[in-house]
């Protein structure tokens, strides 16, 4: 059976700060200028002057639509009726999916099968042919090539692609405009598309603004590259920041990356789930793992900062389970929810004075267990295990001092 017969677009492969320029203004009417917005508690925490350029607040959640829309804009009329084909962990399907939508151009979305449900579903919704395949982005790519040579569809790449480099780049022409005493600008890496547009726009009009990329250490193929002088290829890992979890970066953005990038930082999971939820409580705005990425550099990525920084929150399509888990990890950290184990004698009233002896130090009563049953008490005993709301590390502290007063033997669960 033959192919079906394929004309390949090119694209200049070098992205200009030209090129950028006119994909903002091929774009401006379908693609919000988002806020830069400045963070008193942020600015406090790192000791500057912190604005957050909130991505997170696109149409579809993520600053991905801006290359895939550029893309999509750039394929001829008649080209368009052929369709287009990608690979995402996510927000580059959604942004291609919800504007191919809008241009009456099918689309098909190739995604890893651990992808969250939430962007699933949204990919889905704008009407997209969803395809789950692999266990991570690499096998969800060569699905897609696969598909690509054998349907004659255009491919578009999520960050690799000259157009979609100069859409992410009108990220960096707003941010000049909104803040232009930017000193610093921290990005989030994953491919590079983003860092990569920025970049160019930054240093083609400011060249003094630096950029610092922030990558997820258990998988930081840029920085890798960036040390070793060349691309490399990691093995694959699971990070709570998906939307950045690849193997290798762009020829092209690494290209980028070598001539105006001042360094690449790779963050904990740790690091990335507490900035998750410093922007949720402090900022309250919504982010992703990777969209918490560039935070969490500038936060714990060991530089010190001065004068004004801006960090790119790059996407919100986060699973709501995973906030929930983040969250209570987050106070269990910070001393707000503490596990208790008390052991008390088995008998009628033990449990109402434990109760009232916890009232009294005034703390709330998530959950209760009362084992009997437990190897680790003795005939006569009761383990009391307690899920407990505090205010913090010094009333955990004070709590515990109270109940072995009261004779209680106190484990901490922490």
């Amino acid at each position: 059976m033959s192919q079906p017969e394929r004309r390949v677009i090119e694209f200049d492969a070098v992205t200009t700060l030209e090129d950028i320029r006119a994909a903002r203004e091929r774009i401006r009417s379908a693609v919000h200028e988002t806020p830069c917005r400045r963070s008193e508690t942020l600015s406090r925490l790192a000791g500057a002057e912190v604005y957050l350029k909130l991505e997170n607040l696109q149409p579809t959640g993520s600053f991905k639509e801006r290359g895939a829309l550029n893309r999509l804009l750039l394929i001829p009329e008649g080209e368009r009726r052929r369709g287009v084909i990608c690979a995402s962990a996510g927000n580059h399907a959604q942004g291609v999916a919800y504007h191919a939508g809008r241009l009456g151009i099918p689309a098909t979305i190739c995604m890893p099968e651990g992808t969250p449900l939430v962007k699933v579903s949204s990919t889905r919704g704008y009407g997209a042919e969803v395809v789950l395949h692999g266990a991570n982005y690499d096998e969800a790519y060569e699905e897609a090539r696969r598909r690509e040579r054998e349907q004659g569809l255009l491919f578009i790449h999520p960050f690799d692609d000259a157009a979609v480099i100069a859409g992410q780049g009108t990220i960096g022409l707003e941010l000049l405009e909104q803040l232009p005493d930017v000193d610093a600008v921290y990005v989030p890496v994953g491919g590079g598309g983003l860092g990569a547009g920025i970049a160019v726009a930054l240093h083609g009009l400011r060249p003094a603004v630096r950029l610092i990329g922030v990558e997820a250490r258990v998988i930081a193929p840029m920085k890798a590259s960036l040390e070793a002088g060349r691309r490399v290829t990691l093995d694959p890992a699971m990070s709570i920041a998906d939307g950045i979890s690849v193997r290798t970066a762009g020829e092209q953005t690494f290209e980028i990356f070598q001539r105006h990038v001042e360094r690449v930082l790779a963050v904990d999971e740790e690091e990335i789930a507490s900035a998750i939820l410093l922007l949720l409580e402090k900022e309250k705005t919504v982010a992703e793992g990777a969209g918490a990425a560039g935070l969490a550099g500038l936060l714990h990525g060991g530089a010190t900062e001065k004068g004004t920084v801006a960090v790119i929150v790059s996407g919100g399509n986060i699973d709501v389970n995973l906030v929930a888990r983040i969250i209570e990890r987050g106070l269990v950290k910070a001393g707000r929810l503490v596990r208790l184990v008390v052991k008390v004698p088995d008998r009628p009233g033990a449990l109402a004075r434990l109760t009232a002896a916890l009232a009294e130090q005034r703390v709330n009563i998530i959950e209760i267990f009362h084992n009997r049953a437990s190897g680790r008490s003795t005939l006569g005993e009761a383990l009391v295990e307690l899920t407990l709301e505090t205010r913090g590390p010094d009333h955990v502290e004070a709590l515990r001092g109270a109940l072995v007063a009261r004779g209680y033997d106190v484990e901490l669960d922490r």
